[in-house]
């Protein structure tokens, strides 16, 4: 079932209450409007979900303009893409050109129509609803519909580096179908195909916390990110998984592993720190143990440390 749109959010940042009042009171019957009558606080709301899909942001505001707060909204990863239009009592044309060189969609200068800015306002919405349908589907994985390598390289990255921040741990574990060239070769790649999408859901089925990410890594490997996640954690969750795909019951004559579709999953944990720059080592010391699970007999999970197996 599809999801009904969510009414877009717009964050009017302007520290003069009569202006938030006129532009809240000709936006709110179409979208869900937040307030912040400072520099900071509307940095601050920014970077936190849910996230605004448009700013209109005042340039005279005290102790920090809107010209700052463009730039750090356009510097910052996690607020970067959330366009911004200048609505402004400064109307010179170098001040318009600054607005528009750090990075902002539009500039209104005040005093404002207001169904022009509304126009204005809903095609710079429509416009940004569609990069991010085109951003969304470009990280899915066709087959499978769930996400695909560039969404697992990207979320990856990024627990990465929070929990190195936030100094949690990060477990991931790496998922592949067990002899699955045998049943390519002896059913044919549509059925082959089908059992992908059946083990794709069967893994997204087995997690349940919604910062947890089952991805396609490639073929027919899956991986999947558990963050803020132990090692005692990640190994239980590794065993659940196993068990979700052996209750599929999809025949596999042409297995060693047994008379179903398995799979063999490897887990690593750790606690990454501000110095390590990627999360290679985490890669492969699940691969490692994907290896391990793959070579002492398939249809399991073997999870750091390696005498831990389930």
């Amino acid at each position: 079932m599809n999801k009904a749109p969510q009414c877009p959010t717009i964050l009017i940042v302007d520290d003069v209450s009569a202006n938030v009042q006129v532009l809240g009171e000709a936006l709110h019957s179409d979208y869900k409007v937040k307030v912040a009558n400072s520099g900071l606080q509307a940095l601050d709301i920014a970077r936190h979900k849910p996230q605004p899909d448009l700013i209109l942001l005042d340039v005279m505001m005290p102790e920090m303009d809107g010209f700052e707060v463009c730039r750090r909204l356009k510097s910052n990863p996690q607020t970067w893409k959330i366009p911004v239009i200048f609505v402004t009592a400064r109307g010179g044309e170098s001040d318009e050109e600054l607005g528009l060189d750090l990075g902002a969609v539009d500039y209104i200068t005040k005093p404002i129509s207001i169904a022009i800015a509304r126009a204005r306002i809903r095609n710079h919405i429509r416009l940004k609803q569609q990069a991010d349908l085109l951003e969304s589907i470009s990280m899915v994985d066709a087959l499978t519909r769930i996400p695909n390598r560039r969404r697992f390289d990207e979320t990856l990255d990024a627990e990465w580096k929070r929990a190195a921040r936030e100094k949690t741990g990060l477990s991931l574990l790496m998922v592949d179908i067990d002899q699955f060239k045998q049943y390519n070769d002896h059913y044919g790649h549509g059925a082959g195909d089908i059992c992908l999408e059946s083990v794709a859901a069967a893994l997204q089925a087995g997690v349940s916390r919604p910062g947890d990410l089952v991805a396609r890594y490639g073929g027919e490997e899956f991986a999947v990110i558990l963050p803020e996640t132990g090692r005692e954690a990640a190994c239980e969750i590794a065993a659940r998984l196993c068990e979700c795909v052996r209750n599929l019951k999809l025949p596999h004559g042409y297995s060693k592993a047994g008379a179903f579709v398995t799979v063999s999953i490897g887990g690593a944990t750790m606690q990454p720190s501000i110095e390590d720059g990627s999360p290679d080592a985490l890669l492969g010391r699940a691969d490692k143990m994907l290896y391990k699970a793959k070579n002492t007999g398939r249809d399991r999970a073997c999870c750091e440390p390696g005498e831990q197996e389930m």
